[in-house]
C-alpha cells in the first residue's frame, strides 16, 4: 500500500546519488558520440544527426518501457502510462546550435528519464500513488539552427506559425523544411496546431542550465549563488531577416566610388545594433548568421543575407530596438546604392510562466529545507512558446560560468542532482493529483 506519509520531498531525499549519476555518466557518454566535432556539436533537424538521437530516444523510453510517440510537427514524446488529456510533460529538446555544447537541451531530456527511474521505482515500492500518465518530451528544432526560426516545433504545436509558412523555410543550401521532413519519412503536409497534444498537457516543467550567472552569484541578494532556480518569465524575442541587394563587380577594377557593395550597409548595420542595445540598456542585438553572394575574394558582394536576434525587457524596447536598426540598415543602403528589405521571420511576446506551478517548486522546496531563487531569462524555450496554451515552468541549473551556445557550457554533478531532486519532487506532486 502507498504510505501517505511519503511526501515529495521525502522521495527526492531519498534519491540514491551514486546510482543517478551512474546513469546520468552512461547517457551523457551515449549522447556526447552524437554530432560532435572537434569544435562543438552540430545537432540539426532532420538530419543523420537528428536521426541517431531519436534512436537514442527511443532506446531510453524502451529501456524504461514508456512508449514513444512522434506527433505531427515531428516532436518525440516517450509515455510511461496512456496518453491522455490533463498528463503531466517534461523534457526539452537535443538539437543544437552550429558548435554549440553539450548541456543546452539535453540536460532536461536526461533529467526527465532520470526522474522517470525514481519514479518508477517508488510506485513499484508503494511509496507513489499516481493518477496521470507522464511524458517525456524532445522537441523538434528548439535551437532553429538549420531554418531560421526557433522553437519551430512547439510553435507549429501551439499555432504560432503557419503550417504554410513553416513549409517553406529553407536551410542555407536551400532545401526547405517540407523536403527535410519528407527525406526522413515524415509529413509536411500534417504539420500545424495540434490540439490533441495541447490538450494532453495538463502541466509541463522544463529543467535547462541556466543561460547567464545569476545562479552563479550575479543574482542579487544571492552572493554565494544557488544550485536551482525557477523561471519568472522570457524576455520578448524575435528573428529578423535583412537581405541587402547590390551589385557584383571586379574587386580590382571597380573604383570605389562606383560600387554598390552590399557588404557596407551591412556592416554599418551590425554596428548600429551594437550602439542601439548599449544605449537601451536592457536589449540584446545580434547578428550571428549572415551569407554574403556571390561569396568570392575577388568579387564586390552582390548580396548579403542577415539575420537579426533581437531580445528585450519588454515589448516597447524591443520595438524600439528593431525598428532603430532598420532605420539605420536602410540609410546605410541608401548611402552606398543598394536595395535593403526587412522581414520579420518569427517573434515571441513576453512570456510569465504558470504562477500557480512557481508557487508549487517553491513550497516543495520549502518542504525540503532548500530555497529556489526566482529569475528571469533573455532566452527563449519551447515552455515559453506553450505558455500561453498550457501550464508551463521552468527550473535552471547552474552554470559555473554562465557560458551557453558554446563547448563550455557546464554543470557540477552536485548541481545535477540538485536539479533532479528538484524535478522529481515537482513531478512526484504533479502525477498524484487526480
Amino acid at each position: 500500500m502507498t504510505d501517505p506519509a511519503r511526501t515529495a520531498a521525502d522521495l527526492a531525499a531519498d534519491l540514491d546519488t551514486e546510482t543517478a549519476l551512474q546513469r546520468f555518466r552512461r547517457m551523457w557518454a551515449e549522447l556526447a558520440e552524437i554530432g560532435v566535432t572537434d569544435t562543438g556539436v552540430r545537432r540539426y533537424s532532420w538530419t543523420d544527426e537528428d536521426r541517431q538521437l531519436r534512436d537514442w530516444f527511443a532506446d531510453q523510453a524502451s529501456s524504461r518501457g514508456m512508449e514513444v510517440h512522434m506527433d505531427r510537427n515531428g516532436n518525440l514524446r516517450a509515455w510511461w502510462g496512456q496518453p491522455e488529456p490533463d498528463s503531466v510533460v517534461t523534457g526539452s529538446h537535443l538539437d543544437s546550435v552550429p558548435d554549440g555544447g553539450l548541456w543546452d537541451g539535453p540536460l532536461g531530456v536526461v533529467l526527465g528519464f532520470l526522474a522517470v527511474d525514481v519514479l518508477q521505482a517508488a510506485q513499484q515500492t508503494g511509496q507513489l500513488e499516481t493518477h496521470r500518465s507522464l511524458a517525456v518530451v524532445d522537441y523538434m528544432d528548439e535551437e532553429g539552427a538549420r531554418f531560421g526560426v526557433a522553437c519551430l516545433g512547439s510553435k507549429l504545436m501551439s499555432g504560432a506559425i503557419a503550417p504554410e509558412t513553416a513549409r517553406q523555410l529553407t536551410d542555407v543550401d536551400g532545401v526547405s523544411l517540407a523536403e527535410a521532413m519528407q527525406a526522413y519519412g515524415a509529413d509536411p503536409q500534417a504539420i500545424g496546431e495540434d490540439a490533441v497534444e495541447l490538450a494532453r498537457t495538463g502541466a509541463q516543467v522544463e529543467v535547462h542550465i541556466e543561460q547567464g550567472r545569476n545562479l552563479a552569484g550575479a543574482l542579487p541578494g544571492s552572493a554565494d549563488g544557488a544550485p536551482v532556480g525557477v523561471a519568472t518569465a522570457i524576455w520578448p524575442h524575435g528573428r529578423w531577416e535583412f537581405t541587402f541587394d547590390g551589385v557584383a563587380d571586379h574587386a580590382g577594377t571597380a573604383r570605389l566610388a562606383d560600387r554598390h557593395d552590399a557588404a557596407l550597409p551591412f556592416a554599418a548595420t551590425v554596428l548600429a545594433a551594437r550602439s542601439t542595445a548599449e544605449s537601451l540598456g536592457e536589449a540584446r542585438a545580434t547578428f550571428g548568421r549572415f551569407h554574403v553572394e556571390p561569396s568570392g575574394p575577388n568579387v564586390v558582394p552582390s548580396r548579403v543575407v542577415a539575420l537579426l536576434d533581437a531580445r528585450a525587457a519588454d515589448d516597447d524596447t524591443l520595438d524600439t530596438l528593431v525598428e532603430t536598426i532598420t532605420e539605420a540598415a536602410r540609410s546605410a543602403a541608401d548611402n552606398h546604392g543598394v536595395a535593403c528589405t526587412v522581414t520579420r521571420l518569427s517573434y515571441a511576446p513576453v512570456v510569465e510562466f504558470d504562477a500557480d506551478l512557481r508557487d508549487m517548486h517553491a513550497k516543495l522546496a520549502a518542504d525540503a529545507g532548500e530555497y529556489l531563487p526566482e529569475l528571469p531569462t533573455q532566452a527563449g524555450h519551447d515552455s515559453g512558446i506553450l505558455a500561453p496554451r498550457v501550464p508551463t515552468s521552468m527550473l535552471f541549473i547552474r552554470s559555473p560560468h554562465g557560458i551557453s551556445h558554446s563547448p563550455r557550457e557546464d554543470a557540477a554533478n552536485e548541481d545535477v542532482l540538485a536539479g533532479l531532486r528538484a524535478l522529481v519532487r515537482s513531478l512526484a506532486e504533479l502525477i498524484r493529483r487526480g
